[in-house]
């Protein structure tokens, strides 16, 4: 079986989404799965420096192939001419694309092209489907949908979400109302991360460490988790903040949440590093005692997912999608999207360390039972094998 993942950027500084088909492709080339992905070299917004990797040649990697294109002439918006040249001339080589995000014109147009190619395809719309997030920018996506992703929606073979919740609450844009343009399959498929990292470490301080680790962005919720932090250390509790994420497309606003920490009182208690990644990212997962995410909107939340790997309790909002599951597993706290309630459940789990580690191993038991790869990948390819048996049958 050879497949195509086509995604605008796998640099990591765009999150979860990168991230998400690095680790798959992995994973299914581990499984024999021929894999091969199509990417520009996008490495940030306008003025960044691109890439440093070889254009327009499959590279080598972890079992699977790479392909990098130049991003232009709209680097903004990670278009790359090439790469759409490409698979125009080569998408008959495949059995199947699985497309990642949906109002990116490289991904809008590379499902146009397998459609004229008879490519079967899958979209994973990285929640961009979630009702919120279809209120940024929202005329102009009323207008992109109806002219072109609906179409390409319709025309997929599957629509791949990552949580029961989001398959639920995404918007289909009337499709399967009429009759005249059918539903395409939901496929609902957990994304993975690697279980097993560093030891916990013993350290001197006994004070607890706080992480956020994440895109800076508005829909985390760090405007309700900043005064949240200011009302547990007014009530005397101690603990030291790690503010550990950038936002390479809205450095204003990354800027405004820096400014607005160090002139609060939180400020002498925040350590704040910027993008991280590797040993970086595993040292302060494995020093975390509590990880925090009290997010608008969150189609999965792969920096829950990796906390709960490391072994590290949660405190999140009941708006990520995955937050039923922590309920369940007891593997951290939940609450609403409320200052105060942020601050209750965060002040719950400071007081309280030997319920702090009862659902930090709970955490990252649920994990290694349900966001392992090996798992995934397995169920990625059984629903690759029913989409192509399906159309074998129906040919």
């Amino acid at each position: 079986m050879r497949i195509l993942q086509i995604i605008p950027s796998i640099s990591l500084v765009y999150g979860g989404p990168s991230q998400m088909v690095l680790g798959l492709s992995a994973a299914l080339a581990s499984q024999g799965i021929d894999v091969t992905i199509i990417t520009t070299d996008s490495n940030g917004d306008i003025g960044q420096i691109p890439l440093d990797v070889p254009l327009n040649q499959p590279i080598q990697q972890n079992g699977y192939k790479i392909i990098y294109f130049h991003c232009s002439p709209f680097r903004r918006y990670k278009f790359s001419l090439s790469l759409l040249q490409w698979l125009n001339a080569n998408a008959r080589q495949f059995d199947l694309a699985h497309i990642h995000a949906l109002f990116s014109p490289v991904t809008t147009l590379a499902a146009t092209i397998a459609r004229g190619h008879n490519l079967p395809y899958i979209i994973r719309p990285c929640g961009m489907l979630d009702p919120a997030d279809l209120q940024k920018k929202k005329r102009l996506k009323q207008i992109y949908a109806a002219l072109l992703e609906r179409p390409n929606l319709a025309g997929a073979a599957a629509i791949h979400f990552t949580s029961k919740q989001e398959a639920k609450i995404s918007e289909r844009f009337g499709l399967g109302d009429t009759g005249k343009m059918p539903l395409p399959q939901d496929l609902v498929i957990p994304l993975g991360v690697t279980a097993g990292l560093f030891p916990k470490r013993l350290r001197e301080s006994q004070v607890p460490i706080v992480l956020f680790m994440s895109r800076i962005e508005p829909k985390k919720g760090l405007d309700l988790l900043i005064p949240a932090l200011e009302s547990i250390l007014a009530s005397g509790i101690e603990f030291q903040f790690i503010l550990a994420g950038s936002n390479p497309q809205d450095a204003d606003y990354e800027t405004g949440i820096k400014v607005k920490i160090q002139n609060s009182s939180l400020g002498k208690y925040t350590t704040i590093t910027g993008f991280v990644s590797g040993d970086r990212k595993n040292e302060l997962l494995t020093n975390a005692d509590l990880f925090v995410l009290p997010s608008y909107y969150e189609n999965f939340g792969i920096a829950v997912a990796e906390a709960m790997a490391a072994g590290v309790p949660v405190a999140i909002s009941d708006r990520v999608h995955i937050s039923e599951d922590i309920r369940q597993a007891e593997a951290g706290w939940v609450g609403p999207l409320e200052v105060g309630a942020i601050a209750s459940m965060i002040e719950s789990a400071l007081l309280d360390p030997q319920e702090r580690q009862r659902r930090g191993l709970n955490a990252q038991a649920y994990a290694k039972k349900y966001y392992n790869w090996e798992a995934i990948a397995q169920q990625t390819i059984d629903a690759y094998q029913h989409i192509l048996s399906s159309i074998v049958e129906r040919s």
